[in-house]
């Protein structure tokens, strides 16, 4: 790869980057992420400083994490690093109260929530989601990250593309979105969010209950984005996916060999409180 900013990020606990950092990616062809063949991981985003891409590799049979990154948002992006693979997380009190859960726990302990810190690269996508297939969501995205984002910063040329800015996805117009598949109700969603993304970019400094209420204050952000937003950007260790299509029916046949409903959900991971989201995503991991 081109000359980058380069760190070595060295931890305490095994880092496996497939597990840790694949909820970053929407689906496949997601034109803002790449694994390669060495099991890096590369990204582009839009961060406070600008359009940055990160490329990540372990070393040292993953006790440690060489980072190089490109762009404007070079610097930014090797400093968020450690919250990234989960520095911020902390287990403490976790206590796994099915087989199955230990299991996942057992296989996945090197695990922890990740933390961006950028809110509206979790939200864009989060909110072209809404009540669609994944397919349909994730070829929405990918259209209009191609045709509004740019080209990303670094070796990979147009293989990589940096989302567009807030100010970018406002001025997205109406036409576009259609084409792109996204019906008005969430491209109104997003538009009006990318309008005042200085405050939603201010929750990473609020608490959960202050984020999600200033999140949810937006027309047709629900309880589900604003979770995808607080898994994603930040670090939210209990932000459940309520309202999913698959999650709730997942986790039932999971933890009792039957679905459940939302209700039956935040019943049955009541006594994880702190931690429901740390289970949900360990039970995903373990398939």
């Amino acid at each position: 790869m081109t000359e980058g900013k380069v760190r070595l990020w060295r931890v305490d606990r095994e880092i496996n980057l497939r597990a840790q950092l694949s909820v970053f990616q929407r689906g496949a062809g997601d034109p803002t992420s790449r694994w390669g063949a060495d099991g890096s991981f590369t990204r582009a985003a839009q961060t406070p400083d600008g359009p940055g891409t990160l490329h990540l590799v372990c070393r040292s049979a993953g006790s440690a994490v060489e980072c190089t990154a490109w762009g404007a948002g070079a610097r930014w992006l090797l400093d968020s690093v450690p919250q990234l693979l989960g520095a911020a997380d902390d287990p403490a009190g976790f206590e796994p109260r099915h087989p199955v859960v230990a299991d996942a726990w057992r296989r996945f302990a090197h695990w922890r929530v990740p933390r961006s810190g950028l809110v509206m690269d979790a939200l864009a996508p989060a909110v072209i989601e809404q009540k669609v297939t994944g397919q349909e969501a994730f070829s929405g995205y990918r259209r209009l990250v191609r045709r509004f984002g740019e080209p990303a910063p670094g070796p990979l040329g147009e293989r990589l593309w940096v989302p567009p800015s807030a100010a970018e996805w406002a001025m997205i117009p109406s036409w576009a979105w259609l084409q792109a598949s996204v019906d008005g109700a969430r491209s109104r969603a997003l538009v009006g969010a990318a309008r005042v993304a200085g405050r939603l970019e201010q929750c990473v400094s609020l608490t959960w209950p202050q984020a999600q209420t200033r999140l949810r204050a937006l027309p047709g952000i629900g309880v589900w984005t604003a979770a995808e937003v607080a898994q994603r950007a930040l670090g939210d260790a209990d932000a459940v996916s309520f309202g999913d299509y698959h999650v709730a029916k997942d986790l039932g046949w999971a933890l009792l060999g039957r679905p459940v409903d939302d209700a039956g959900l935040a019943e049955l991971l009541e006594p994880y409180a702190g931690h429901r989201y740390r289970v949900q995503q360990l039970l995903a991991l373990a398939g």
